[in-house]
């Protein structure tokens, strides 16, 4: 029984594919290039929003500065972060239901701050003891430090604790941290996973209602 979920956000507790598409579009019109395909952009989140800037601008065929180009992505995400960002089906009901039987926390490659007011405008904050985001003093996913963190606040061992994420840095990040890994099916990340690496997580599961079958209710 895992005393300590880990939670990856993007592709995990939300899907946030559209508005992150949108951002990234909207950052390349502002430089005079055409929109891509939602889905081209998304294959570029989950290493930070800086990775995901150096990646729209290679795919743009743009040498513009890519701190100038981040702060315009920053500023554009800000405005549409809640726009079409919503939960995935089963999230609160299970959160609800591991709520009072484990320990809940969140581990993303997104700043802090965005992820706060995600979670707390989307009425998920409150299942969450900690949030560690990608611009802490920990570093970005799969560095293990943040979830070595996790790990001691609520001092539980690493086979206590379950890492739940949809993308390739959430398998080595658990890994790095010997922590088991379960993968989000349903994910936008899940299909960038090569078909050999997804056989190394200890679950896999179709929607988040069922992680609930991992734990002894009361």
């Amino acid at each position: 029984m895992p005393a300590l979920f880990i939670f990856d956000l993007d592709g995990t507790l939300v899907d946030s594919s559209q508005d992150l598409a949108d951002a990234g579009n909207a950052v390349l019109a502002i430089y005079g290039r055409p929109a891509l395909e939602r889905d081209r952009v998304v294959a570029m989140v989950g290493d930070g929003a800086r990775e995901l800037v150096r990646r729209l601008l290679a795919a743009a065929d743009l040498e513009v500065s890519i701190d100038d180009a981040l702060g315009q992505f920053l500023d554009c995400y800000d405005e549409r972060l809640l726009a079409t960002t919503r939960p995935y089906d089963g999230v609160f009901t299970a959160l609800e239901a591991l709520a009072p039987q484990a320990r809940l926390v969140v581990l993303t490659n997104k700043p802090e701050a965005a992820t706060i007011r995600l979670l707390e405008g989307l009425e998920l904050l409150r299942y969450f003891s900690e949030v560690i985001g990608g611009d802490s003093p920990y570093g970005r996913k799969p560095d293990p430090s943040g979830l070595f963190a996790l790990l001691a606040r609520a001092d539980v061992v690493s086979e206590n604790a379950l890492m739940v994420g949809d993308s390739m840095n959430d398998l080595l990040v658990a890994e790095a941290a010997a922590v088991p890994m379960c993968f989000a099916r349903y994910g936008f990340g899940y299909a960038h996973v090569p078909e050999a690496d997804r056989l190394r997580a200890a679950h896999t599961i179709n929607g988040p209602e069922e992680l609930i079958e991992l734990v002894p209710l009361n």
